[in-house]
């Protein structure tokens, strides 16, 4: 299973079970949870910006007051723009592991304006976690065809969670409960008390409010990501 939580960052984990797969391709081996001794691993990917970029949108350039009206903006922006934001704030996380990167606003024109920045900010959502997720299926190649599982409060944008199905070419599920990380933390400290049932009965209460089928043209998808990988090269530090 693959869960990522989108919030200031987006942290995404690949449960392995109880083999700690050591990454080839930058992700990190990290400990998923133990219970009654058993531990079970996880392919972990670190994305540095993924809410905060919407913050930029409304605290730095001031194109929204609020971040739920992203969204609202993002849907007004050119079919035909090829704007792409590489959200480098403070670097970039995995796979490319670059702290002296910084964030770069690629292939603006003339007709460029709020409207395609804002669909640019969302759609860094998904490119960014196509990264992680090509690096978890090289590493652990059972992952591939998984469904990916969301939270975090990134997810209640309609466009990024879109953007990201058809940009993984996978379904993505979004829970009733967004905040699913504090929920799970809250359910294995109930675990640990004895108040809380075991993890088979906890698991089956799980929801989706939503699931995200891909959308995209296959052709499409293969432009967007050449766009991307292009941004990327331009932003990445020269080596050297």
């Amino acid at each position: 299973m693959m869960k990522a939580t989108y919030g200031t960052g987006c942290f995404a984990l690949l449960n392995t079970g109880a083999e700690a797969v050591r990454s080839r391709h930058r992700l990190l081996t990290t400990v998923a949870y133990q219970l009654a001794g058993r531990r079970t691993y996880a392919l972990e990917g670190a994305i540095f910006v993924a809410g905060a970029a919407v913050q930029w949108l409304r605290d730095g350039l001031r194109l929204v007051a609020a971040a739920s009206e992203t969204d609202a903006l993002a849907v007004r922006a050119a079919a035909a723009s090829e704007v792409v934001l590489v959200p480098a704030f403070v670097g970039l996380g995995a796979p490319h592991w670059d702290a002296q990167a910084r964030g770069a606003l690629i292939g603006l024109t003339r007709d460029s304006g709020p409207a395609e920045i804002a669909r640019a900010t969302l759609e860094a959502v998904g490119f960014q976690t196509r990264d992680l997720l090509e690096a978890m299926h090289a590493d652990w190649p059972a992952a591939a065809g998984t469904v990916l599982r969301v939270d975090g409060g990134l997810c209640a944008s309609e466009v990024a969670m879109q953007f990201l199905a058809d940009m993984i070419g996978a379904p993505v599920e979004r829970p009733a409960a967004l905040e699913t990380t504090a929920l799970g933390a809250a359910y294995l400290a109930g675990l640990a008390a004895g108040i809380c049932p075991e993890p088979e009965r906890f698991s089956a209460s799980w929801r989706a409010e939503r699931r995200f089928a891909p959308a995209m043209d296959e052709a499409e998808r293969v432009r967007k990501w050449a766009m991307w990988r292009d941004a990327i090269r331009r932003t990445l530090t020269p080596r050297g």
